[in-house]
């Protein structure tokens, strides 16, 4: 009887603490879905499981961290294409293990030449029209993996692209996350499928006998295999110059857009200096504008100021002071933020710690409040970060923007062309007003962290103007809140919006959407703040992360969709 008395006292034990705090069986922790995966020879983080075991493939035949993001990066374009794609955009943030240095790719593309504002003007369009060939810049991602390859690649681009060619031929498994995206009302209303003749060319490419695949159907690509052995054996020039170029060109002309042959010869990527914030000892890396980066610096510098491990996760204290944060930083990057190229950006006054010290003046400790700029002067993406044996790690984030982007897919090559011409301003004189050869503004940012000169973290949290403020959650949950890397994850979210004065001025708190896990005292309480709390479903992001620590990798991978970390 004694004996029984000790072996079930533990889990009696267990039993009680399990009243106290839900835990997770594995970890102990209070968020977690699932432990860390440790490696020490690589890691590799995506939102598909095979497009995970593609990277470590790369990984164990000699490719380097950036080789495998490539490689995992292109069968995702196959496997989940309506939020990437080689038809879209690229940024990237990579650790180079022999320079001891980050380094930072915009691989984004630019407007057409040939067409100004006053085209916009005269036909009386209000906005750039979401769908269709007006929306589509010069697609940057084929330029970015050459650019990625040729700097920091081991092995050669036909090797890494090579998995997703067989995959494309012989066929992939849709899973359940790519098949629900799919049959989603908003997407199917861009569509029109009433309108039979409407871009018949993407439900020829992707809606064989009139429908979506459902989950278990095996879709293959054998078009989009064929463009990606043309980029294969001849590289950048398999994509922006020759049968590609031309097939793109002639159908955004047919169809009544600009851009040419021309725009796709002459596009070229831009290496950039990552920008950084120091935040309790840590450096936040981020990359510049024309993308939405800094605004999680600026978000940092202002949440600095307040003692939020002691106030504690999921307090009034803490949704109230990020959101505040949120908003004001908002507020700068709908009016300071667009292509260097063509504005002059006053990043040192938005980083600075004594400008956020001014704007955390204007938060009110008892009231959610408006706010306007402070100088005198929606998305669908995915994101991978993979490290290797040799200490290199990179973040990686791609997109089409909106789910399939344009809608437009050319004649026979087997990918959509993004719309990420939609979020340029029609407004003469704004930051991000359209001009010919001008990058748009951009949603998609990768980030990193480092510690006293040395990699830390590579991370990034996917889904429009979710980003930003998912970055800053997960900087909170680790470095304020204790979290380990997919605890910080696995956590409950907070998402703001409707104050995001990208359009013009709003005079309102906009609308605080919290997931289920935060307490109803804490809901409460930031009602009688003043903030609009409610509840939504899949506006909370998609986050992947790789921690190193003592020369162990640390992988973890978003629960709310179909991702996987593993190493080896």
């Amino acid at each position: 009887m004694k004996q029984l008395y000790f072996f079930l006292l533990p889990l009696l034990l267990m039993g009680m603490t399990s009243l106290l705090k839900a835990q997770d069986r594995t970890s102990g922790k209070s968020f977690a879905t699932r432990s860390e995966v440790l490696a020490v020879n690589g890691m590799v983080a995506t939102n598909h499981p095979l497009a995970t075991q593609i990277g470590l493939d790369i990984l164990k035949k000699g490719g380097s961290a950036v080789d495998a993001a490539i490689a995992a990066n292109a069968f995702l374009g196959l496997a989940d294409p309506a939020m990437n794609g080689i038809g879209g955009d690229l940024f990237a943030v990579v650790w180079d293990a022999k320079t001891n240095k980050l380094y930072g790719l915009n691989a984004s593309g630019r407007s057409p030449k040939g067409v100004t504002l006053a085209y916009f003007k005269e036909k009386g369009y209000a906005r750039v029209p979401a769908m269709g060939p007006l929306s589509v810049t010069v697609p940057g991602c084929v330029d970015g993996w050459v650019e990625l390859n040729k700097k920091f690649g081991k092995i050669p681009l036909d090797q890494i692209l090579a998995p997703t060619i067989a995959y494309a031929k012989a066929g992939v498994p849709i899973t359940q996350e790519v098949a629900d995206l799919m049959i989603e009302p908003q997407l199917l209303s861009r569509i029109g499928l009433k309108d039979a003749g409407k871009f018949s060319n993407f439900k020829k490419q992707y809606m064989k006998n009139g429908a979506f695949p459902v989950k278990g159907d095996l879709y293959k690509n054998p078009e989009l295999a064929r463009t990606l052995e043309m980029i294969s054996k001849k590289g950048r020039d398999g994509y922006y110059i020759g049968e590609v170029a031309q097939k793109i060109a002639a159908h955004i002309k047919q169809e009544g857009g600009f851009l040419s042959t021309d725009d796709l010869a002459s596009h070229k990527s831009e290496w950039v200096d990552p920008v950084s914030t120091n935040y309790r000892g840590y450096d936040v890396w981020e990359l510049p504008p024309n993308g939405q980066g800094i605004s999680v610096l600026q978000i940092l510098n202002i949440l600095e100021g307040y003692d939020l491990a002691k106030v504690g996760f999921g307090s009034k204290e803490h949704i109230h002071y990020f959101t505040e944060a949120k908003k004001l930083a908002y507020e700068d990057l709908a009016t300071y933020y667009g292509d260097p190229a063509f504005n002059a950006i006053p990043l040192p006054k938005l980083l600075s710690k004594e400008y956020a010290a001014g704007r955390r003046k204007l938060i009110n400790d008892k009231q959610a409040g408006i706010y306007e700029p402070g100088l005198a002067i929606a998305g669908h993406t995915i994101y991978l970060t993979v490290a290797d044996k040799d200490g290199n790690m990179v973040s990686l984030i791609q997109s089409n923007a909106a789910p399939f982007g344009s809608l437009e897919v050319p004649e026979g090559l087997g990918f959509v062309l993004h719309n990420r011409g939609s979020f340029y301003e029609l407004t003469e004189n704004h930051i991000n007003a359209f001009a010919p050869g001008k990058r748009p503004f951009h949603t998609i940012i990768p980030a990193f962290i480092t510690r006293e000169g040395k990699p830390f973290m590579s991370f990034g949290l996917m889904g429009g103007d979710m980003q930003p403020q998912g970055h800053v959650q997960m900087v909170m949950n680790i470095i304020d809140f204790g979290m380990n890397l997919q605890e910080a994850g696995d956590a409950p979210r907070i998402y703001h919006e409707g104050t995001f004065a990208r359009f013009g001025h709003v005079n309102d708190v906009g609308t605080l959407y919290l997931e289920s896990g935060f307490p109803y005292e804490t809901i409460r309480d930031l009602m009688l703040l003043g903030h609009k709390v409610s509840y939504a479903y899949g506006l909370f992001g998609g986050y992947q992360a790789i921690m190193r620590k003592a020369g162990v990798y640390y992988g973890a991978s978003e629960s709310r969709k179909d991702g996987q970390a593993a190493g080896y």
